[in-house]
């Protein structure tokens, strides 16, 4: 148990020390703004109440809480738009056994069925590797088309600047051209995208060999109007079985060498290209309007082989919103399979912009619309899944989520799938305080089998006046049931006093990760006037769970106690999540709140931030850093470099999806290409390409030697098992990134990770200089490393003494408590691991510890 592996002993406890772990608890669309972007008449607004409250009270905390402090009985957790699992081991485990038992052409739906139960668990990774192996198994058009464009929605690619939607970045699975290609490939994943190849290769025809098929003796004529189109007649009878009928069987057209085609709806121009089809067999010379009318010509006469190169040719033009709308219509009418795809791909890759589009929106949303859509065979559970996510995290309340969500429920054919629907409308109609209608969503979701479901249930009864009912409920649920956290949680809300109290601690107990719990027995404590417990207790869950109502709720508290400098510390941390929260129920704007609150607290320069920066980052604070960082985006917000910064703490604090954000930030806002390359690099590595993310380093390189490429490249190489010579080559590599400028706070960290190494060497001297010259630089954490030495050379005490000054140091010091334990005596390590989980009970080694 003591040997653990290098990646293992960096898990969550520094920078990219090795693939931290990401669960993260936050939604973090969208970037920073300024209040100037606001309405004057809301500024004036707030600035108006807050000037008049300020008049009434003075200087005091009333001030800055125009809204009053939160109270006990406004306070609820939502119903979450998941399916939760009151045994998640075992419906894994069900789900793994029909994943290696299936047919191939199931494998796909199995996983994206594992996506929607690993969905309440919030780890974006996980959730991508479900959709990776659902696209990797995806057999039709159709549902790769949806794959690629869901994979690369989640990746974000639209907040990149200068990347087209339908850019893959060379990933085969987000590739637009392999979803357009029939069949399941199992070494798909390992092939490199094939967008960048030369389309000519493939498609153009020798000028020379189209003139020759075109010289070829006529022996029949099509005339239409008043012109008479030239063609072979064998070769026309070969492009159907009406026309071989037509002309080599018992019609007069069989004899005759001039056959009237001006009824049969087909210009001049359609007819040569028929002809021209009917030689050469490629459509790829003939303009759009053209090919359009070869395909419903090929339509009217059964010509299938014209039709699927029309079909293919046409799927290949689309490449715009405006192309896939014109174009689209077409495709539903003529069951053009490909041309249809080709087009949904266009709309579904430009999500979620696309949300806002009428004309998009008319594709999907109506019944008649999804009708259109399922006779082409493009209407589809998955599709309309996809559709609905995107819906439901742009407005949990619109009248599009909700026509989304209907149409979803009309896709669904399996159990879990009209669950997952009937759970999400109803908590979509119940946030629209629609709750007669959200009850009967939720039975039926129930009866589907899905037991959360019943919680939403509850709720309605609730919100109609119906509490004892609710009651009853959530309370057969307990009984009936293995109890889970959410299940005491939910029926919290419906008992009183001293039963109510006990719930929430027996749901705390269960799952020490739900926020309401905490957020209620801390505004309780906040309404007896024991604000500062009332911090203590919001404290307990900040600790090792970043959720911006949570911190927002300390703020509150913080103001009313005055504390404005600790207020606007956890405000600026809740911006840097989420930047365009509000405050106050959603009343307030965090920047206007910011602009107040600075009258309040004696601001710095930016070299004063740095400084503060420094203090804080050396003293693992990590929201402390975090809101510094904030402060300094304000007077410089284009400065990559920051939003870099706050990429690693936010990585740090285990909040991927907005670490993603600020890591495209950076990207977008940096002014040179070595640079560009670097945080390019780091987003692949985050979302797992790691090879593209070594070439990324490399580029770099090759173009400006830096810190942060050579620091990228060291920790690329070092994210797997390492042979002794791989080491030397990563050690070589961070000595060359230390030569480079940069300064403490990342040479800090690649004198660590370089000190790691040289312990995985056995090179014990040469690791203790480098974490002692870390911790001259004030890089808190190489006390961790410092203490392994002193342990490998059997000086346990000096060790155990180390990671005392962490725990004496760090502001966050859970995982010092547990690294400590391994070097005392076994009680001692018990106290230190029970210390570890009280703070952060979400880590596993104590548990796995006592257990073994």
């Amino acid at each position: 148990m003591r040997g653990l592996k290098l990646i293992e002993r960096f898990k969550g406890t520094q920078v990219h020390a090795l693939n931290p772990p990401d669960t993260t608890v936050v939604n973090s669309t969208g970037s920073s703004s300024t209040s100037s972007k606001l309405g004057n008449h809301r500024v004036k607004f707030i600035g108006s109440k807050l000037k008049s409250n300020k008049a009434r009270s003075g200087s005091g905390a009333k001030t800055l809480l125009p809204f009053g402090l939160p109270r006990t009985d406004l306070l609820e957790p939502p119903i979450e738009p998941h399916l939760k699992s009151i045994q998640l081991v075992e419906t894994l485990s069900n789900l793994y056994r029909r994943f290696e038992t299936c047919s191939e052409s199931e494998k796909s739906l199995v996983c994206i069925e594992q996506y929607s139960v690993l969905s309440s668990l919030g780890d974006p990774k996980l959730l991508r590797r479900c959709l990776r192996a659902a696209r990797q198994h995806a057999f039709d058009l159709h549902s790769k088309v949806v794959l690629s464009a869901w994979l690369r929605y989640e990746r974000r690619e639209d907040e990149l600047d200068g990347v087209s939607p339908m850019d893959c970045s060379r990933f085969v699975l987000e590739c637009p051209k392999a979803a357009l290609v029939s069949g399941y490939d199992p070494n798909s994943i390992y092939d490199h995208c094939k967008c960048y190849q030369e389309r000519n290769e493939f498609t153009q025809v020798s000028k020379g060999d189209e003139f020759l098929a075109l010289e070829e003796d006529s022996d029949i004529c099509f005339r239409v109007g008043n012109e008479d189109i030239n063609c072979i007649r064998f070769k026309i009878a070969a492009l159907s079985t009406p026309f071989k009928a037509m002309l080599y069987g018992s019609f007069t057209e069989s004899k005759s060498y001039r056959i009237d085609f001006s009824q049969n709806d087909i210009s001049v121009e359609g007819m040569r290209g028929v002809d021209l089809y009917s030689r050469t067999r490629r459509v790829d010379s003939l303009s759009p309007e053209i090919v359009l009318e070869l395909l419903s010509f090929a339509n009217r006469f059964c010509c299938e082989d014209m039709k699927s190169a029309c079909d293919i040719h046409l799927a290949s033009l689309v490449s715009c919103i405006e192309d896939a709308l014109d174009l689209i219509e077409y495709g539903l009418e003529e069951r053009a399979n490909a041309l249809i795809a080709s087009c949904l791909q266009v709309l579904l890759r430009e999500l979620p912009s696309s949300l806002y589009n009428p004309k998009v929106m008319k594709i999907f949303c109506s019944f008649e619309a999804r009708e259109r859509l399922a006779s082409a065979g493009h209407a589809s559970f998955l599709l309309y899944y996809f559709l609905s996510q995107v819906a439901m995290g742009d407005s949990m309340v619109s009248n599009a989520t909700v026509m989304l969500l209907e149409r979803l429920g009309e896709c669904a054919t399996e159990k879990w799938q009209k669950a997952l629907a009937l759970h999400q409308l109803g908590c979509v109609l119940l946030e629209r305080k629609e709750y007669v209608s959200a009850q009967c969503c939720f039975e039926a979701a129930s009866e589907a089998g899905h037991v959360y479901s019943l919680a939403g249930m509850a709720r309605c009864r609730y919100k109609q006046g119906q509490q004892y009912s609710a009651y009853r409920l959530t309370s057969s649920l307990i009984s009936e049931y293995k109890a889970v956290g959410w299940m005491y949680q939910e029926r919290s809300l419906y008992n009183v006093g001293k039963d109510k109290i006990a719930d929430l601690e027996t749901a705390t107990e269960l799952d020490p990760t739900l926020p309401f719990p905490y957020k209620y027995r801390a505004v309780s404590k906040a309404e007896e006037n024991q604000t500062r417990a009332a911090i203590s207790e919001i404290d307990r869950i900040i600790g090792f769970k970043l959720v911006p109502d949570c911190l927002e709720l300390r703020a509150w508290f913080l103001m009313a106690i005055e504390d404005y400098g600790s207020a606007l510390r956890d405000i600026r941390a809740v911006l840097t999540l989420d930047p365009s929260y509000k405050m106050f129920n959603e009343q307030v704007r965090g920047d206007i709140l910011i602009e107040f609150l600075n009258y309040k607290v004696q601001l710095g320069s930016q070299a004063d931030c740095w400084m503060q920066l420094y203090d804080r980052w050396s003293s693992v604070d990590d929201i402390g850093s975090l809101a510094v960082i904030h402060q300094m985006l304000v007077n410089d917000p284009g400065n990559s470099l920051l939003r870099f910064r706050q990429s690693l703490l936010l990585l740090r604090l285990n909040c991927q999806k907005a670490a993603m954000r600020c890591l495209r930030l950076a990207r977008n806002h940096s002014s040179s290409e070595h640079e560009k390359l670097v945080y390019e690099g780091w987003i692949l590595y985050d979302i797992g390409h790691r090879e593209e993310a070594l070439a990324r380093a490399e580029k770099s390189i090759s173009i400006q030697r830096s810190f942060e490429a050579f620091f990228l490249k060291s920790y690329t190489l070092a994210d797997s098992s390492l042979d002794p010579e791989s080491s030397s080559y990563v050690i070589q590599l961070l000595q060359e990134a230390l030569r480079c400028p940069s300064d403490g706070l990342r040479k800090g960290q690649a004198l660590n990770n370089l000190g790691t190494i040289y312990v995985d060497c056995g090179k014990l001297d040469q690791a203790a200089t480098c974490y002692m010259n870390a911790l001259e630089i004030k890089h808190t954490r190489a006390h961790q490393g410092l203490a392994r030495v002193y342990f490998l050379r059997n000086q346990r005490k000096a060790a155990y003494n180390e990671m005392s000054k962490l725990i004496e140091k760090a502001h966050n010091n859970a995982s010092a408590y547990e690294k400590r334990s391994e070097y005392c005596d076994r009680e001692t390590a018990k106290n230190d691991l029970n210390m570890a989980t009280k703070l952060d009970p979400l880590r596993t080694y104590p548990y796995r510890f006592r257990a073994a």
